[in-house]
Formats: C-alpha cells, structure tokens, sequence
C-alpha cells in the first residue's frame, strides 16, 4: 500500500536546520534526517526568535516564588516575558499540523528531563521538568505526535510517534475534503490500527462514524477526534498485536498449507516471547495479502503505518522496551 500523506511537523531548528544553538553548532541525528524527507517541516528556534544571538550565553529555567522564568545568569538578563509573547504567537499561528519534534532537554524547547533550578545562585539544585516552550507545546497540542530527538534512541518511542504521526495526517487529510465518506473511508481503513491500540475506542468510533443520530459533520469530526486521540495515547501492547496479527491471519488461513499454518503461529509465540521483531510475523501475513489478492487487507494501514522507507531506521534493534 503507497500512502501519499505527507504529515506537518514542527521541528526545533537547531535538529540539523540550522547551526542555531547557544555555541553556534546544528544537532545531526541520524533519525531526524530519515524522517524529514517525509514530512512537511516547519522549523523554529525560540532562542533566536526572542533575539539571543547566535551564539549566546545559556539560558537557563528558575523556579522562583512559584513562578517559572528564563534567566540568562551571565548577563542577569530576564528573558521570561519574551519567550512567554513569542510562544503564543507562534503557537496560535500554527494550522493544520501533525506532531512536533523538539530539542531534548533544551530550556526553551525540551518536552521532559530539562533542570528547572530552585534558586539564582550558581549552585543552585534543581528538578527535572519542561522548558518554557515545550511546555506550552504539550499543554496545547499533547494529543498530537509530540517527542524530542532523545527520545527517538528508543526502537518502541520511534514507531508509536510514527505510527501515531501518519494516522493524524490521514485523519487531517480526510476531514479537509469536507466529505463524510472520506471520514468513514479514513475509519475503515484505520480498523486494524485500532483495534491493536484499544478495541474498546475502535468500537466506540465507529459508532461515531456511523452517525446514527444524523449529527452535523462538525460535530461528527470534533467526537471522532477526541476518540482518536485518545486511542492513539499509548503505544499497543503485545498482546494487542498478536490478537491483531490473528485477526488478519483468519482471512488466509483457509488457503494455506498446514506446514504454513504451523509456521506462522509458531513465529506468533516467538514473538510473545521476544525472541523475534513484530516486522516477522506481519511479513508474513503482508506476503499472504499480496499472494492471495486480499483487497480489506491490503487497504489496512496496520500493515504499512508509515513509509517503507522508514522501517530500516526502526528496524535496528536498538532501544527496546518491554511491554
């Protein structure tokens, strides 16, 4: 299945866009530079936008009488106000977009893990929270594909943010047309997706695509959205993926030998015990689809949720976690 949506990410600027961080230098990140191709990137740099320079003096997040503000130590300058102006009206500007990747760790873009200081002086200790854009980031658009490069090290991080990305750009693409039919189309195609994230929400959206009630589109779009993120939340668990692998098996089945047969749920088991990747057992399940001509299979985005291009990024190994 070739899927043309491009989704619409904005990337800190400094993820190899630009050399804009605080010592004059660009981020290279091996993950960052395979996806760009295929997205649409919108970039931005705080810290020069608010007019810091480049290069500039570090700033820093002080947490001082139960207010957050942005110092820059070495020049005791206060940067607080212009990041606050600059992020509202570069967030409320932004339309139609589909995740973000940020600077990990970053005090103006990091989403997690950035020190936020208990006081101005030098040694001060310190917590781990979100730097003053990225924070605003998650307050407005949580629900949407949103990580930093750090992050992405991680093999199960990388495809949910993926996954989740190019499900979002879909479901864009589909309620731009204005058009019922393309939202019902979006949510036939998406079922398998679904049903690994959350069988509970795929059900209960395809109430709402079916629209019984007769609501406005709107009204349909904005219930569907809601329930789509909400799906899409949390990664799949594995269960979910072999209970879905099953499902698509069950359309096959009929016309495979028995040894077919024993191989496959055999790879399912090796999967269950981590001892082979989930791109086996789908393999096989994609190679039925194309031998055998399954056309609802085929039409599936569970079994390409991102480019092909892309998988070899994934596929690597490294930076697995357990579910």
């Amino acid at each position: 299945m070739t899927d043309p949506i491009v989704p619409r990410v904005v990337f800190s600027r400094c993820l190899g866009f630009d050399a804009c961080r605080y010592n004059g230098q660009a981020i290279h990140d091996s993950v960052i530079e395979s996806i760009v191709p295929f997205v649409e990137p919108i970039t931005v740099c705080p810290e020069v936008a608010i007019g810091l320079g480049i290069p500039r003096k570090p700033i820093r997040l002080v947490e001082e009488d139960g207010r957050l503000l942005l110092l820059q130590p070495e020049t005791g300058r206060d940067v607080t106000a212009e990041m606050e102006n600059f992020t509202a009206a570069f967030l409320d500007g932004l339309t139609d977009v589909d995740g973000f990747l940020l600077k990990y760790r970053s005090p103006s873009c990091g989403l997690s893990q950035v020190r936020v200081y208990n006081s101005r002086a030098p040694s001060a200790g310190h917590r781990k929270g979100a730097g003053a854009f990225g924070e605003r980031v998650m307050a407005r658009f949580g629900p949407l594909a949103v990580e930093d490069e750090g992050r992405l090290q991680n093999f199960d991080i990388r495809q949910h943010f993926l996954t989740k990305l190019f499900a979002l750009a879909r479901f864009r693409t589909a309620v731009a047309s204005g058009k019922t039919v393309e939202l019902v189309v979006f949510h036939t195609r998406s079922k398998f997706l679904l049903m690994a994230y959350n069988q509970t929400a795929m059900r209960r959206l395809g109430r709402i695509v079916a629209n019984a009630e007769r609501l406005p589109l709107e009204e349909v779009v904005s219930a569907y959205r809601h329930g789509l993120h909400a799906a899409l939340a949390r990664p799949p668990r594995r269960t979910s993926a072999i209970n879905v692998l099953q499902h698509g098996f069950g359309y096959v089945s009929d016309r495979l030998t028995s040894d077919e047969k024993a191989f496959f749920l055999r790879t399912l088991e090796r999967y269950r015990d981590r001892r082979v990747p989930l791109s086996v057992p789908t393999s096989l399940v994609r190679s039925w689809i194309v031998r055998f001509g399954v056309d609802y299979l085929r039409d599936q985005v569970y079994f390409e949720p991102f480019p092909e291009e892309l998988v070899s990024v994934l596929d690597s190994g490294k930076g697995r976690s357990a579910d």
